[in-house]
Order: C-alpha cells, then sequence, then structure tokens
C-alpha cells in the first residue's frame, strides 16, 4: 500500500463479528498541512466535527499522531497538547475534539474498532468511558501493526468480514492500552509480580504461601497482597486456586487419571474437596467435565 495523504476506508460491520468479538471497520491516514482546514471534507457526516462543537461517535476510535502538534480535549482531561508519538482513545459515546497547531498542522493514523470484546472492555473498565490520550511505550511495534491493517484496508479485496484484520485491531489496541493499564506501576513491581506467579505455578502441590512470597520478594505482605491483585486482577489465594483447577481440568480431559491422583499431585487434602472447588468454578462436577472430554 503506498501511505499518500488522505486515505481513508469505511466497511459496515459484518455480522459474522459478534462471533468473532471484533472487527476493524474503517482507518486511513491525513497529512493536514500548516494553516489548512481541519478536519478536512471527505469523511462521514458523522465523523465529521468542529472544534466549537466537538464530537461523539458510535465506535471506538484509535488516533495516532506521527507528526506535528494539536490539542485534545474531553470532558475528563480538559485541554491537552498532543505530540509526536500520543495516541487519542476515542470510545463510543465519549465527547472530545482535537485539531492541530495551524502553525504546524500534522499527521495523523487512526483506526475505527467495533464488536462485542470492545463493549466488554468498555463495560469493565479495562478501556473505560471517557475520551483520553496515552503515549504507548512500544511506538515501533504499534506503528508496525498500524501499517498492516491499513494495508488490508487499502486493499482493493478488503470486505468487511476481515478476521485478521479484526485480530490486528485487538493487537493494536493491547498496545495503546498497555501503557495506560500500568501508568502508574514502575518497572520494579511488574518484575517481581511476574516472578510471584512463576514461583506460585512451579509447585502447585506445595507453593509458597503468600506471607512466605513476600518476604522473598523483599516486600510488605500488605503491599504484596495489594499489587499482585492490582496487576493481576486475583488475590494470591484465588491465582492459586485458579492455577491448580485449570491444571485440574487439563489432567482430567487428557487421561484416565483418577481423581484421587489429580488432587494428590495438585496438593487438595481430599478428592472431594478438589471436586467441591471444581464444581464452584465451572459449574459442573470433575466426573461430568471428564464425561464431556471423552464424548466430544
Amino acid at each position: 500500500m503506498s501511505e499518500s495523504p488522505d486515505f481513508a476506508r469505511y466497511l459496515p460491520s459484518s455480522p459474522m463479528t459478534q462471533a468473532w468479538g471484533v472487527a476493524v471497520t474503517g482507518g486511513g491516514i491525513q497529512v493536514v498541512a500548516p494553516g489548512e482546514t481541519y478536519p478536512p471534507a471527505g469523511h462521514p457526516s458523522d465523523h465529521v466535527f468542529r472544534w466549537e462543537s466537538g464530537r461523539v461517535l458510535g465506535s471506538l476510535q484509535l488516533v495516532l499522531v506521527r507528526t506535528g502538534r494539536g490539542s485534545f480535549e474531553s470532558r475528563r482531561t480538559g485541554v491537552q497538547t498532543v505530540r509526536p508519538g500520543d495516541v487519542l482513545i476515542l470510545p463510543p459515546h465519549a465527547w472530545h475534539r482535537y485539531s492541530p497547531e495551524p502553525t504546524t498542522g500534522w499527521e495523523e493514523w487512526w483506526i475505527e474498532l467495533e464488536g462485542p470484546v470492545v463493549t466488554q472492555l468498555e463495560e469493565t473498565g479495562v478501556l473505560g468511558r471517557d475520551a483520553r490520550m496515552v503515549r504507548p511505550s512500544r511506538a515501533a511495534d504499534l506503528e508496525v501493526v498500524w501499517r498492516q491493517i491499513h494495508r488490508r484496508l487499502a486493499s482493493e479485496q478488503a470486505s468487511s468480514h476481515d478476521p485478521e484484520r479484526g485480530a490486528l485491531g485487538l493487537q493494536a489496541l493491547t498496545l495503546v492500552m498497555e501503557r495506560d493499564a500500568f501508568e502508574t506501576a514502575d518497572e520494579q513491581r511488574v518484575g517481581w509480580v511476574g516472578q510471584a506467579e512463576h514461583e506460585l505455578a512451579a509447585d502447585l502441590r506445595n507453593p509458597p504461601g503468600a506471607e512466605e512470597l513476600a518476604r522473598r520478594l523483599g516486600v510488605s505482605y500488605t503491599h504484596f497482597r495489594r499489587e499482585f491483585k492490582r496487576a493481576t486482577g486475583m488475590a494470591p489465594h484465588r491465582y492459586l486456586s485458579r492455577l491448580r483447577l485449570t491444571q485440574a481440568r487439563r489432567m482430567l480431559g487428557s487421561g484416565r487419571v483418577t481423581l484421587d491422583h489429580v488432587a494428590d499431585r495438585l496438593g487438595y487434602s481430599s478428592a472431594f474437596h478438589l471436586s467441591a472447588a471444581f464444581k464452584r468454578e465451572f459449574g459442573m462436577s470433575p466426573r461430568d467435565w471428564r464425561t464431556r472430554a471423552t464424548n466430544a
């Protein structure tokens, strides 16, 4: 694809988006010269806006500003200065406005995403409902993915149903959100949480307790529990339980091992306790799970 100015493509969301979870329904590149009117003509009426009134979109958009400078404003952030490398996260129904400085212009790359995965990320708070600006730490990786999306959109064979394009869109969103999700986390914390996860998984029969792990990692028990849950979404004991039960499911589905053997291997006091925990987690007994796996 020749990445020339004013490339833009919009596609309808395919009915298959519900099955695949996410679709890239639009994207493009806009080079705005110094002094040029913004936004330029050529976009659908529901995407065009004036600075005075701002805009609300029906789909998630990500806008990467590669060169130039400008301004961005949302209900949450107020007016902010946009610099090269910044990405605007524009969730559905979130009011926002942005514009390049007349003296510099800018080059913007954008993509639009729809689907139940986007909705779930919004409703669970991972994506959130407010428009905002972030600065991804893996800019080179993000640009590679963005180029691939644009290349697929610009193709004459581009279809509304393109699962690979949707997967690339989700990858781009992940790279954008990576910085935002950990913007308050330092590298040291992220490092020791990963080490704690590794040690919990290393011996599911006799794993270290949370207090012992905190001591090994050189942090207080209270700090360990709080930061571990912030990074993984689960308290240490819940994380360990999930590890054990997931491994139990694998063992039950891949051989004729007894439930007593699985319980012993994974540190449960009895097959009864394993069975009760398994049913709470997966909504069926180990026997029912094995029957389903065998007959699949």
